[in-house]
Parts: C-alpha cells; structure tokens; sequence
C-alpha cells in the first residue's frame, strides 16, 4: 500500500467541486483526496502517507508507480482478458483488484484486508466497477492464506502495510510457502516492498523467494536498487519461467521507468543474504523523514 513517489501538485481538499474525506479507520486516519486532474480520481492515504489511487471513470489506470508494475504482472499472468483467481493480500482503495475485474472479466478475486472501516469507507466513496466479483474478508494476510485451497490462486498480490512497514509475519519463507500452495501450478506472486539503503530488507526478501521459487525478478527504480534512495521494489515469483524480456520493455516505458533483475544479477543483488525465517523475520524499516512530504 505504501508508496514514495511525490504526491501531486495541488488538490487542497477541493477539486471540481468535490471535497476531500476524512475518517478514523483501524489503521489510522483515512483521508481521501480528489485528483486535482482527474474528474474521478482520488487519493487514499493513511496517517498522512499516500496509499493508492483509484479513478472510477477509468479503473485501467494506474497512477503510481508501484501499482502499475503490478498491473503489467497482473497482464503478463495469463493470456490477455482470460478470466483468473486472484488473491490479494491488502485491500487499500482496491486498485488492483478494479483493475484485474476491468481487464479480465468474469475474474473471481478475494481481498484480505483487516481493517473494516477502511473497507467500509472505500465500499462507500469508491464503489467497485459493476459486475467485479470481488470478495472481502476482514481477516490478516497469513490468516486469509490459510484459509483457501491448494491451487486456488492464479495470481497473488502482497500489498501488506501495518502503517508504513511490512510486518515480519508477512516477510518470512514460511509465510511463501503458504502462497505457493494456494497457487496452482506455474501461478504468479507478485509483492509490493519498500526498502532504502543498505537494502537488508529487499536483499533478504529476494534470497528468501530465490529458495522458494524456479524463476524470480525484482523490479524497482535503478537508485532505489543502487542504494541511494529508499522506495518501493516489487518482487515477482513463478514455477514458470517469467517473461523478462517484455516485463523489462513494459518497465522500462513507464513515465517512471524500473529496472528488473533476474538470474545471476538477482542473486549478485541479494549478497549472499540469508532465507529469512518466522524466527529471523523483522519489519520492513521505517521510511526516512520526509519521504511523503
């Protein structure tokens, strides 16, 4: 849910016409922002950090940079427009679950998302696109894994945030081998994380899915990879082979372009972190001051 990019210009709590919402929800004070360029769009934040963005006259577009990585993993996951089972794991304003009811319809989707206020507020202000076959359960992440058969899922999202961290019980092997189970065969994972320098939480996380996974990749701005800022990664993994050759074209064209690593440069990137186990697992860190503002 969390991300770093720079919020947009303007948007004072008025845009068009429309207000902006606040509410007390679990996870903190929700507020949502009209899109001062967007007739329909709106911001989601939490405690003053930006969540998503949707916009409900075209579901299709991904404002941030981290959603729309996972909207192209989310094409990429099955030929165009077949319908899919997706999980997600982190509600949020439900972006990437309008987006796959959009794109693949007939999709059946499950959302875990703890926070029913959160939820109630987004069902009310931000209603889904007609026909989404949409599920909500107000339960944890692990929690919501547990629940679902073997070889449900073609698709899992992790957008996992307690605030502005992953928590440890979301970022461990055990919690992957959860995942793999409730997806089929050659079914994708895809996870949104947030690390900034020395980058011990992407390392690890990336050695963790390298042992759990046949094919995996990381995708994130080439300064966040190199060290130098904190921001957001993603993490893609398969028992299939993963189609880097176009991820990498569909990355490299977005107005914020990524960088994916795969193969030798994956595991060189990881600098022989350990596996990270529900005994060694820690929070995402904490982003620097300054990261939203």
């Amino acid at each position: 849910m969390a991300r770093t990019r720079q919020r947009r210009a303007g948007g004072g709590g008025r845009s068009g016409g429309r207000e902006a919402v606040a509410e007390p929800v679990g996870g903190g004070l929700a507020r949502l922002t009209p899109d001062p360029d967007r007739a329909d769009g709106w911001e989601l934040s939490l405690d003053g950090a930006p969540q998503s963005h949707v916009d409900l006259a075209e579901p299709t577009r991904l404002a941030f940079a981290y959603q729309r990585r996972l909207g192209h993993l989310a094409d990429l996951a099955a030929p165009p427009g077949r319908p899919v089972n997706a999980l997600h794991l982190g509600g949020g304003g439900l972006t990437l679950a309008r987006y796959v009811a959009v794109t693949r319809p007939r999709s059946t989707q499950q959302v875990a998302e703890p926070d029913e206020r959160l939820t109630a507020l987004v069902r009310r202000a931000l209603p889904l696109p007609p026909g989404a076959r949409v599920r909500i359960r107000a339960v944890d992440a692990r929690e919501a894994l547990g629940r679902i058969a073997d070889g449900w899922a073609d698709l899992i999202i992790t957008d996992v945030f307690d605030g502005t961290r992953t928590p440890a019980h979301c970022a461990s092997a055990e919690f992957l081998d959860e995942a793999r189970r409730v997806l089929r065969p050659g079914g994708w994972y895809a996870a949104n994380l947030t690390d900034g320098p020395p980058l011990a939480h992407l390392r690890g996380q990336a050695a963790t899915a390298l042992s759990r996974f046949a094919a995996v990749g990381l995708a994130a701005d080439p300064a966040v990879l190199r060290g130098r800022r904190f921001g957001n990664g993603i993490l893609c993994a398969s028992d299939r082979a993963l189609p880097a050759d176009e991820l990498t074209r569909r990355f490299a064209r977005d107005p914020h372009a990524a960088r994916l690593l795969t193969g030798r440069d994956l595991v060189d990137f990881t600098a022989g972190a350990p596996v990270v186990t529900d005994a060694t697992a820690v929070a995402s860190p904490l982003p620097p001051a300054g990261t939203f503002g």
